[in-house]
């Protein structure tokens, strides 16, 4: 390894334990901001998901600790980690990141600030992180409660939001863009509490339930399941097999609002869910 790759592992496991004293559970980073560490269940595709029951590290943000030598023995494993992942939704600070991105054509400030004119909410003073491509992490303290998901987007164009089960880029991290730095006069702050308006924003309002048609029986209540149970990178492909069922066992009209349900449920935006549907209608002899 070379010398300065040694010195932006010493200087990140610094920082990574210098966040850990504030109470933020932390993940050695590679340059190109993902988890340094590998899953141990990659060679195993039939593995069950795991979220580091096994014990062992390489589950990502689920390996996230604040315990100074949990977070050493991870280092040493990733010595090629040059930055730290902080991650969101955890006690104490149930963090919160506003990513405010910088992209040809969007001005992710001036969404925000239209949204807080709009919402009538202000961003108190927070700790903000400048990042190489200077773009700009505000991070915000959300209640023990409320459970705020990751999204791209969703809140406005440019603003992708870092919450449960996501992490932010640590200041101090060197990745292949360059260098992570807390913005000047912010370092010293505690993550601020999300305003109220702004936090209600950030929650998605409930999905619509559509339950299973009494003259679907039991068969389509379990190919509804069979969707619920998919996992990213299947979604599509259980729902498309699912809906070839329910069309060959003449229930899929009955079955697209179910279905079409269930994919929302899983990640799928309904317009994905609905055309995936069609082609299945349309692959059994059906008109969608």
């Amino acid at each position: 390894m070379a010398t300065t790759d040694r010195q932006a592992t010493t200087l990140a496991l610094a920082h990574a334990l210098s966040a850990a004293e504030r109470g933020l559970a932390v993940i050695p980073l590679s340059r190109s901001k993902l988890p340094a560490l590998r899953s141990p269940h990659r060679d195993d595709p039939a593995a069950s998901p795991c979220h580091g029951g096994c014990g062992r590290p390489g589950h990502g943000v689920h390996d996230a600790s604040s315990d100074p030598a949990r977070i050493r023995e991870l280092f040493a494993a990733a010595p090629w980690a040059t930055g730290y992942g902080i991650a969101c939704g955890l006690p104490p600070h149930h963090l919160i990141g506003l990513d405010l991105d910088v992209k040809t054509g969007t001005d992710s400030t001036a969404a925000l600030h239209e949204l807080a004119l709009r919402h009538l909410f202000t961003i108190p003073p927070t700790v903000v992180v400048v990042t190489p491509s200077g773009g700009r992490h505000l991070w915000l303290s959300g209640p023990p409660e409320v459970v705020v998901p990751n999204s791209a987007g969703r809140l406005a164009p440019g603003i992708d939001i870092r919450g449960a089960g996501g992490y932010l880029v640590g200041p101090g991290s060197r990745t292949g863009q360059g260098v992570y730095a807390a913005a000047p006069g912010t370092a010293h702050l505690a993550p601020a509490p999300c305003p109220r308006s702004l936090l209600r924003l950030l929650i998605p309002p409930p999905r619509p339930h559509h339950p299973v048609p009494a003259a679907t029986g039991g068969h389509g209540q379990g190919l509804v399941q069979f969707v619920l149970a998919a996992h990213r990178g299947q979604r599509n492909t259980r729902l498309f097999w699912a809906a070839c069922r329910a069309y060959e066992d003449g229930i899929g009209p009955a079955l697209v609002d179910p279905l079409v349900g269930a994919a929302l449920n899983t990640g799928l935006s309904e317009r994905e869910a609905r055309a995936t549907i069609a082609s299945a209608a349309r692959m059994t002899g059906h008109r969608p």
